[in-house]
């Protein structure tokens, strides 16, 4: 391999497969390696184009004739949680999120399988095992966290830890904010919303560290999967021209934000 291929990233395109969202699509997709000394860098800058990391993959919809997804990130210190979200906060309110190096356990691949059985029986991750589960977790070349929420107990608010594991984060730190790569909770708790619970207990550590922005991946209108992220407002939508302000009221500004 040249100096020139490993500092300069090379993008690829896949072939047209069925879209897992919308009946009747297919999807096709852009992609490059996040490898190297500047694969934190390369990272961010095409977070802030619209794609996502997979593993060592940063990747983008490249559909042909098709706009659906749409990159969505929440404005984390204007954010105010509506009634319905502080109902879900107040629900978790005996849960505790510990951010930890990105290491996988037996504990937490125990909740992601059941997670899949679940809820993604017939999706792409189905098959994972132990194995492609450890390898989703460390086969990053950039600054990534596990968060673990788990039930509080007597002694949680000295030692900062919880008992039973409920719910899992894989996290980015990026420059100007925190980027959700996957989350699941274990199956059974859908009374208590732990993906919204997740999604805002980000928004709130993002605000501690001063990072501006929540980076929630894509947002797709008339997707049932993906359309509960239009909810955390006030967001920023990518557009051609650039970031759009949606307002708490879901008003979209015409003019780019930066």
């Amino acid at each position: 391999m040249t100096q020139h291929s490993r500092d300069t990233p090379q993008f690829y395109l896949t072939a047209p497969s069925p879209c897992p969202y919308l009946p009747g699509r297919h999807e096709r997709k852009v992609f490059t390696h996040l490898v190297g000394d500047k694969a934190g860098d390369l990272n961010d800058l095409l977070t802030h184009g619209g794609f996502r990391r997979s593993q060592s993959i940063a990747y983008r919809p490249a559909c042909d004739q098709c706009r659906a997804c749409v990159s969505v990130r929440v404005i984390a210190n204007e954010f105010r949680p509506s009634r319905n979200f502080r109902k879900v906060l107040a629900r978790n309110a005996d849960i505790i999120g510990e951010q930890r190096t990105a290491v996988p356990t037996s504990e937490q691949y125990s909740v992601f399988r059941a997670y899949l059985d679940r809820r993604h029986r017939n999706g792409g991750m189905a098959d994972m095992t132990v194995l492609d589960y450890a390898m989703m977790v460390e086969d990053s070349h950039v600054e990534t966290r596990i968060i673990e929420y788990r039930k509080r107990n007597a002694d949680s608010a000295i030692t900062g830890r919880g008992d039973d594991l409920m719910a899992v984060a894989l996290t980015d730190v990026l420059s100007d904010g925190l980027s959700m790569v996957y989350s699941f909770f274990e199956p059974g708790l859908e009374a208590r919303s732990l993906g919204t619970f997740m999604i805002l207990d980000h928004i709130a550590r993002a605000r501690r560290q001063g990072l501006p922005y929540v980076y929630l991946g894509y947002w797709i209108e008339g997707s049932k999967k993906m359309d509960y992220k239009g909810r955390f407002l006030p967001q920023q939508r990518l557009a051609p021209s650039g970031w759009l302000r949606v307002d708490a009221s879901g008003e979209v500004l015409a003019e780019p934000q930066d």
